[in-house]
Order: C-alpha cells, then sequence, then structure tokens
C-alpha cells in the first residue's frame, strides 16, 4: 500500500453548484455546465483555458470593484487563510478569495487588505455575485452563439456543394 499522499488537483468548485438544478452556467464557481461535468476528464491545458476565462472575469469584475485594496497583503492574508492557489492565480482571484472569507466572517475585514470595513461585505459580495454571474452566462450565451454560427456557416457550405 502506498503511503504517497497526494495534494488533490484545484478546481475552481465552490461548493454550491446549480448546474445539478438544470443552471447552464454554475451559480457557485461559473464554470460552464458541460465544464463541471467533464472536469476530471480535461487535460491540464485544458484546465488552464477554464481557469484563465474564469480569473479575467474576477479581475474584470472586482479590480474596480475594490480600488483600495493592497494586492501583496490580501495575498498574504489568502495564503494565512490556507487558501490554495494556482502560481498563475489573477489579481481577481485573490481578491475573491478575501472577499469570500469575509463574507463568511465580516469581522476579517479589516485585516483583509481588501480597503473596505465590515459593513461593506454583504452588499460588496451581493453586487460581486450580481455582476459575475451575468459576466460568465453571457459568455457562455456569446460562446454557443458563435459556435451556432459557425455550424450554421458549415452545413450551408455543405448544401452548396
Amino acid at each position: 500500500m502506498s503511503t504517497d499522499r497526494r495534494i488533490a488537483s484545484l478546481t475552481p468548485c465552490a461548493g454550491r453548484c446549480s448546474t445539478v438544478f438544470g443552471d447552464s452556467v454554475c451559480r457557485g464557481c461559473r464554470r460552464f455546465n458541460h465544464e463541471v461535468i467533464q472536469w476530471n476528464t480535461y487535460s491540464p491545458e485544458q484546465h488552464t483555458a477554464v481557469w484563465k476565462r474564469l480569473d479575467a472575469q474576477l479581475d474584470q469584475i472586482l479590480v474596480p470593484m475594490l480600488p483600495h485594496a493592497d494586492l501583496h497583503h490580501v495575498e498574504g492574508f489568502v495564503l494565512s487563510k490556507r487558501v490554495r492557489l494556482r502560481d498563475d492565480a489573477s489579481n481577481g482571484r485573490k481578491l475573491y478569495h478575501a472577499l469570500k472569507i469575509c463574507e463568511k466572517n465580516k469581522n476579517l475585514a479589516e485585516e483583509s487588505g481588501l480597503g473596505i470595513q465590515d459593513k461593506q461585505v454583504k452588499p460588496l459580495w451581493q453586487e460581486f455575485e450580481r455582476r459575475v454571474l451575468a459576466l460568465a452566462t453571457a459568455s457562455y450565451d456569446f460562446a454557443f452563439l458563435r459556435a451556432d454560427g459557425i455550424r450554421s456557416s458549415l452545413l450551408h457550405m455543405l448544401e452548396q456543394d
């Protein structure tokens, strides 16, 4: 029997999957439903592509929402709470984890480095969730509109031949 204790690979899962209820985009991690289902079959390159899209969304939403954040302090705070980050985690990803920690315990807001007070945590979290889900859903819709357009073009080309 092996005594090799492997650390599970990182996953974007936030532990509150909504794809089981039929959502096209998970309300927890914001992956597309097929990405949630197929995650364990993905190659490292596919994992990285999904992480990059998710991190870009977090950058787009959270960096402007938290203009007074001290990113160096935020990273130290997140790591002190034993949150595992990918080496290439974006600033938005670090801000997300810090805000998520504060959302669970608003008393940590002052020490988080986010530049917010405890009374700001809940409204910020709610607005973040609203914005990021809207962006993720738009990304999903665009990806499938684009795929549908490609399919239609290919079918049209085949009909021409």
